[in-house]
This record gives C-alpha cells, structure tokens and sequence, in this order.
C-alpha cells in the first residue's frame, strides 16, 4: 500500500511585499508522478523552491508535511537529509570543484558517512552510462562550459545518485532536444519505484508521455485551479490553458 510521503496544506507564500502562491493543497504518495503545469508567473517555481526552502520565499500561511512530519521550519539541508531533492531550472556554474567532487561532497552530507571513492565513481559511471555521458565530465568543473542539455543531464545524474525519496524537477526537460528528452526520461524511470516519486513543473509534452504521469495539476494565479491526468495535459497541448481560464472565471 502506498504511504503518504508529501502533504501540503492551505500554502501561502512568497516574497516581501507580494503574495505568490494563494492556498495550494497538494498530496504526493509513494510511487507516484505529479506533473505540475500553467502559464508563465502562475507561481510553479516558487512552490517547488518553498518545497525545498529557499531562503527567497517566505511561508504565509500553511503547512508542509513530510512522511506525517511537519518540515514547515526545517533548513534545506535537513530537508535534503529527510529525502527531498531539487533540480534547477537555470542550474548553477561552480568553478574550482568537480562534478565528482560535488556530488560526493552532497551524498556523504545527505547520507552522514564518507562513501568509499572506488565504489561511489563506480556507481557514478554506471549512472553516467545510462544517461549517455562521458565519464570525463565527471572531472569537469560543476556546469562550467556545459551546454544546456549536459546540465539537465548532470541534475538527473545528482539525482540518481543522491537518490532521495521524493525529487522535484523544475522544468528538466526545458531546452532540451527529443533525443536528450528521452534520456532524460529514462533516467527519472531508472529512479522510480515504489518507494520513490517525483514532482515535475513542465510545458512540454514529450517527457508526459514518456512517463504517464499518475495526477496532472494546473496552476494559475497561485492556485491548483485544475487535478486530473494525462488527458488534461492533452487538451492543453491542443487547446491552451483558455478553457481552464473559462471554467476558472465561471466558478
């Protein structure tokens, strides 16, 4: 039976002086994949940032919980230790430490004990082979010179081997082209099971279809205006989001 892994209550957040998400209620179970889509500004990114706390946004009002715990004050990093991870719409250039190095660094923090070299790059060679990466990346510079489809590439990377209970993508598929997509995809399916979701703010249909998601939420104006499946990302492929803001308008 599949347990409740996140719950979101009433969430009210944003930045000084302006209010961005209005009331959102969302539950994620084990196993499960959500896709969140809406137009631009609907507020998509600044709900999976408040998910992770970013220090940007400010909870208003509401409640996050996190397998039946209240995380609505926990730190990043004692929500990346709990099993929650986040990639990067623009993700992050660091100069001066390497991809191995980073994502060792992040795995001994989250796991609280040092991972052997041998058998950690290894298991980041395995990863890097599903993902069709050359291993010298992995002695690159963090995103340093990478283009935008090898940067998406390196979040799923992170994420297969930091393998977090719930990981929220934010927007991973963007940019990339059909092929990377479908890289990209087989790479969330390798960390699915039934122990394990995701969270994932698109535009594009290909990754939907790759993956069926379980529940489709459409976000407008700071609220889940619309839940359902994959045909309500359907319909807006063909349509728009004009017959949600039409159903939304008469409500």
């Amino acid at each position: 039976m599949a347990k409740e892994l996140l719950r979101i209550e009433n969430l009210k957040a944003g930045i000084p002086e302006r209010e961005i998400l209005k009331g959102i209620d969302l539950k994620i179970n084990s196993g499960e994949i959500h896709i969140i889509m809406g137009p631009n500004g609907s507020g998509k990114s600044t709900l999976a940032n408040v998910i992770m706390n970013n220090p940007q946004y400010e909870v208003l009002n509401g409640k996050i919980f996190f397998e039946g715990e209240d995380i609505t004050d926990l730190s990043t990093d004692k929500r990346a230790r709990k099993g929650i991870f986040m990639s990067f719409q623009n993700p992050y250039e660091v100069s001066g430490i390497s991809v191995e190095n980073f994502i060792r660094t992040a795995k001994n923090s989250v796991e609280d004990e040092n991972v052997g070299i041998l058998k950690f790059r290894k298991d980041l060679y395995k990863k890097m082979d599903l993902l069709k990466m050359d291993h010298g990346y992995s002695q690159r510079y963090l995103n340093v010179g990478f283009s935008g489809g090898e940067k998406k590439k390196n979040e799923i990377l992170q994420m297969l081997m930091l393998n977090p209970k719930l990981a929220i993508l934010d927007e991973t598929d963007s940019g990339l082209d059909v092929d990377a997509t479908r890289i990209v995809s087989e790479g969330i399916k390798e960390f699915l099971n039934e122990d394990k979701s995701v969270l994932i703010i698109t535009h594009h249909q290909e990754l939907i279809r790759s993956l069926s998601p379980d529940y489709v939420h459409v976000l407008m104006d700071g609220k889940i205006v619309l839940n359902g499946d994959e045909s309500v990302a359907n319909r807006i492929e063909e349509e728009g989001f004009g017959f949600i803001r039409e159903g939304v308008s008469n409500v």
